[in-house]
């Protein structure tokens, strides 16, 4: 079956310095891949890469079996790639609504009445629904990390990247999150999911991937990876995080099925 995503020799440099080194990625459509790494090893990078911000100097991006190298981010965006950051990036003068109409307006060209319908279930997806009138520069930590994912999730993605969306949140809150993106998964969105705090991606991803400056360490099942020695010098070494070693969250089965903006451009 040819992946949603098949990343092809990736290769990207900034001057001297090599950030992604001849990487090989892909993922099903209906997988949820998490990365973990220290920081320098290219993830940021990584998601630049996949959603268009910054090209190549070497391989190719393939999305759907097209040949998605050279496409501009707003068109990946139409295509089905959407994305969250690290750093909440809101219109801080725009209501909640009025954010995530500007991806389901930009992300799906959908006309007014289809882009308000998407607009409305995915801040319930996203579960800030109530939120819909508020300011976003007057949300909360947690409530902005909800706008992002429903902005992404107002473009209509097949694939979703997210990146470091529980950064900051108390455990109650990581695992009310886990719970959102485990509903995303049971929609049939493929997820790309780049985070720390590691129990919250045992939870949920189907592979997990470690990546130390710019290349795939290690690859597989998420208890054998994080179990490995190799992968605990390097990552431990870097990000001392007790949550690392919490017991993960408790994983519930997902029905198989089908469906589909860290900061913008810095690398970790």
């Amino acid at each position: 079956m040819t992946p949603l995503l098949d990343l092809r020799g990736l290769r990207k440099r900034f001057a001297a310095l090599v950030v992604i080194d001849d990487l090989d990625v892909s993922l099903a459509a209906d997988e949820v891949l998490g990365i973990v790494g220290p920081n320098g090893a290219g993830k940021s990078t990584l998601f630049n890469l996949i959603d268009g911000q910054l090209r190549p100097d070497a391989g190719q991006v393939l999305f759907a079996g097209s040949d998605i190298t050279r496409l501009s981010s707003p068109k990946r965006c139409v295509a089905g790639i959407g994305r969250t950051y690290q750093v909440p990036q809101p219109f801080v003068g725009m209501t909640t609504f009025e954010n995530v109409l500007v991806g389901a307006t930009h992300g799906q060209r959908a006309g007014r009445r289809a882009a308000y319908q998407a607009s409305v279930e995915a801040l319930r997806t996203a579960r800030i629904l109530d939120r819909a009138n508020v300011l976003a520069g007057d949300l909360g930590l947690l409530d902005l990390k909800r706008l992002e994912l429903a902005r992404a999730l107002a473009t209509g993605p097949r694939l979703l990247l997210l990146d470091e969306v529980a950064g900051g949140l108390t455990e109650p809150e990581v695992r009310d999150l886990v719970e959102t993106i485990r509903g995303l998964r049971a929609r049939g969105i493929a997820v790309i999911w780049i985070e720390h705090i590691v129990h919250a991606l045992l939870s949920i991803v189907d592979r997990l991937l470690c990546l130390t400056s710019g290349r795939v360490l290690m690859e597989g099942d998420p208890a054998a990876v994080m179990a490995s020695q190799e992968v605990q010098d390097v990552y431990l070494g870097s990000v001392v995080d007790e949550t690392v070693i919490k017991v993960p969250l408790p994983r519930t089965p997902t029905p198989p099925s089908s469906f589909g903006g860290g900061d913008g451009g810095g690398m970790r």
